[in-house]
């Protein structure tokens, strides 16, 4: 059986009916970014932080003249900080004219995914990540759970509509 939905999805994919996601890692879970929405990918550096910004915006920084609001993916799902010795990597995004850098741990390969293989968000998953999640993958051994990129650069708004 799985062969046969391994050949499904092959066979789909040579097709060309699949959705391509670029994978990233925070606090050791994987996540799918559209690769459509993703621009750069990045080390960031030189952060400037801003005054009075919400927690999940780190800072602004310069990319190839570009000023890109740097947004924390692990505060944004609720996470705790990294350890300030460990490396750390960035996508860089647009949302509505804007120009992001969405921090992750790591940046992983691009997989291409049959789009009916996509499921519902678990029923126990955390709140706030269902809010940032348009659905999930299993994989063999892991989870994708693939991120709404405008749900999560939109953090701001409902703080304005209030």
């Amino acid at each position: 059986m799985i062969a046969a939905n391994s050949n499904l999805v092959s066979a789909r994919a040579a097709a060309g009916d699949y959705e391509e996601y670029v994978t990233v890692t925070v606090a050791e879970q994987m996540f799918g970014l559209p690769i459509d929405r993703v621009h750069d990918v990045f080390i960031p550096s030189a952060l400037t932080a801003v005054p009075l910004a919400p927690r999940e915006i780190v800072g602004l920084l310069n990319l190839r003249g570009r000023v890109v609001t740097a947004v924390c993916l692990r505060r944004r799902l609720g996470l705790a900080d990294r350890a300030a010795s460990e490396r750390e990597m960035a996508v860089g995004l647009e949302h509505q004219g804007e120009s992001y850098g969405l921090l992750v741990d790591g940046v992983g390969e691009v997989m291409k995914l049959a789009p009916e293989m996509r499921e519902p968000n678990p029923v126990h998953m955390d709140e706030r990540w269902v809010k940032l999640s348009r659905g999930v993958h299993r994989l063999d051994e892991r989870l994708l759970i693939i991120l709404d990129v405008d749900a999560v650069l939109s953090f701001g708004m409902e703080a304005r509509a209030a």
